[in-house]
């Protein structure tokens, strides 16, 4: 983060749900800002603190605030518009769509800024819960739980961190430079001057300590919280971990990790009755299930953790999921459409669920002819008044897509049929007739055709949730060639509309030019404040 902007972190903004255990939701404003030396004297005022940090996961800090970043609507954009299935239909926001990110860029310092705010007030929390638990002012074991909340949330930062400004894992197994990992309270001369002696590690380093703080996390939390999805539990901290190492490459962690949570008995023709062993995570009966209720549309059974976003935070039509995704007729923005690419793909079912039930046609923000200004909407966000549409970050549909490529990435050779029933727990669920369209294993020639099969899945099923970035992140060195994609895709021309272009099996014009992976605008800049000041941090080549 700019140091400049590092000591404003010693204040935690403390959002007033009451106590443990209360039923009000994180939609309160802050009401009050403490100093580190204050905050942690009485169990409420802890409580509160906590509370503040999960209010900087959705807006981390004073960058760009309004637009959502670290995990409000800007974060989701970002993952969605850096790959191809997504088209950033405003050309203003072209920035994103084209790769044409500097060090300067009000974006992605945005996101730097933001990210590391929310990280530093975790840290700032954690060393204030350490304290308040070993005086009794809190007991020791809700110290240790309040930690292990922030480490979550710590470890969630560090990894969308490192996949936007920081080459993959895969490449030269972790010894890319990595992105400063912040696990100390920077709060005072001294510990910006600490900064200042601290180089940019290895990736190795960055995944190492992401996977200690979910370890401590795992082992910490509750299975359960009463705010549900919107407070981290030990099923969340599983999930993360498993993308976690799924970015790493470690297939035999992934399906480690999945099997604490999957059970070892599925039936791929009622993926809803399938219960996760930890938390009761369960796929909803249809694939809108998740995304029905404005403003608590992420709280429900299949949603692990969710970042509440609320109009007190994201009020603005620029920091709202259903300003920016939403049609302009049902009072969006129209600014982010389904790109032809994935919406004219065969291997996507015509008759898909999906496809009638959480998209639509509507209008951009380019007008509302049917020629120019009409394109396919998602409505997976539809709080078009409050804007409190939350950003769903672990589905337990993800866990059952993540399991099955872990078992068919180890299934080498062979076709694996545990893959298949986990691919098709989540394909099912969306198709009119399951019996007759899930996939078989003599649907693969191959295990390298059955992985393509889930990372497409994958695509459709998190469209327009912001994952797609990471999936083409980590997967630009996977080892097996035909699976690796060239670097970031080919793409719809920036501000490209109209109907026309949307067809089953339809040609699209994919005239944006892929970026090649070694080209340096693979990845973000390190932002310019943070290498002026920080001299000691190197810039990423080519900027």
């Amino acid at each position: 983060m700019r140091l400049n902007k590092l000591i404003t972190a010693t204040f935690l903004s403390a959002l007033a749900i009451g106590s443990v255990g209360c039923e009000k939701v994180l939609n309160e404003a802050p009401y009050n800002a403490f100093t580190d030396e204050s905050i942690f004297t009485t169990p409420e005022r802890a409580t509160l603190a906590l509370n503040g940090v999960y209010d900087a996961a959705q807006t981390g800090g004073p960058s760009l605030a309004g637009r959502g970043y670290p995990f409000g609507a800007a974060n989701v954009q970002q993952g969605d518009c850096r790959g191809e299935d997504m088209i950033n239909v405003a050309a203003f926001y072209q920035i994103t769509y084209q790769g044409t990110y500097n060090p300067t860029s009000a974006n992605n310092v945005a996101f730097w800024d933001n990210t590391y705010n929310m990280i530093n007030k975790a840290n700032i929390a954690i060393d204030g819960f350490r304290r308040a638990g070993g005086s009794n002012i809190i007991t020791p074991a809700l110290a240790t739980q309040f930690e292990a909340e922030c480490r979550f949330l710590r470890a969630l930062g560090h990894h969308e961190m490192v996949t936007h400004f920081a080459r993959p894992f895969l490449d030269g197994n972790g010894s890319q430079l990595g992105i400063p990992y912040r696990d100390y309270p920077v709060a005072g001369s001294a510990a910006l001057d600490r900064l200042k002696t601290e180089p940019r590690p290895t990736v190795a380093f960055d995944y190492q300590q992401i996977i200690a703080d979910l370890n401590f996390a795992e082992a910490n939390l509750p299975v359960t919280q009463t705010l549900g999805p919107l407070r981290a539990t030990r099923g969340a901290a599983i999930a993360l971990k498993m993308r976690v190492r799924m970015h790493m490459g470690q297939w035999d962690s992934v399906r480690f990790e999945g099997n604490k949570l999957i059970p070892a008995s599925i039936n791929p023709l009622t993926p809803s009755a399938a219960t996760s062993l930890v938390g009761g995570y369960a796929l909803t009966a249809t694939p809108a299930g998740s995304f029905g209720l404005p403003g608590g549309n992420s709280i429900t059974a299949e949603n692990i953790f969710t970042v509440k976003n609320d109009p007190l935070d994201n009020g603005s039509v620029n920091g709202a999921l259903a300003s920016q995704y939403g049609s302009s007729d049902l009072a969006g923005r129209g600014l982010v459409s389904v790109s032809p690419i994935i919406w004219n793909n065969t291997r996507w079912l015509a008759n898909d669920l999906r496809r009638t039930t959480l998209y639509r046609q509507g209008s951009t923000n380019n007008g509302t002819s049917v020629a120019t200004g009409q394109a396919i909407m998602t409505t997976k966000y539809t709080d078009y008044v409050g804007r409190g549409d939350n950003n769903p970050i672990i589905r337990w549909a993800e866990v059952l897509l993540m399991q099955a490529e872990a078992e068919a990435r180890l299934s080498v050779g062979t076709v694996s049929q545990r893959a298949v029933d986990l691919l098709n727990m989540v394909r099912n669920r969306a198709s009119v007739a399951p019996a007759t369209t899930q996939y078989t294993v003599s649907s693969f020639a191959n295990d390298e055709e059955e992985i393509g099969a889930i990372l497409l899945e994958r695509r459709i099923e998190l469209l327009a949730e912001g994952k797609r970035w990471a999936d083409i992140h980590r997967t630009a060195r996977d080892p097996i060639a035909n699976l690796r994609p060239v670097g970031i895709p080919a793409k719809i021309p920036n501000g490209t509309t109209g109907m026309g272009q949307y067809g089953f099996g339809l040609a699209v014009n994919a005239a944006q030019p892929a970026i090649p992976y070694s080209d340096f605008r693979f990845i973000w800049p390190i932002p310019v404040g943070e290498v002026t000041q920080n001299p000691i941090i190197v810039q990423n080549p080519g900027y």
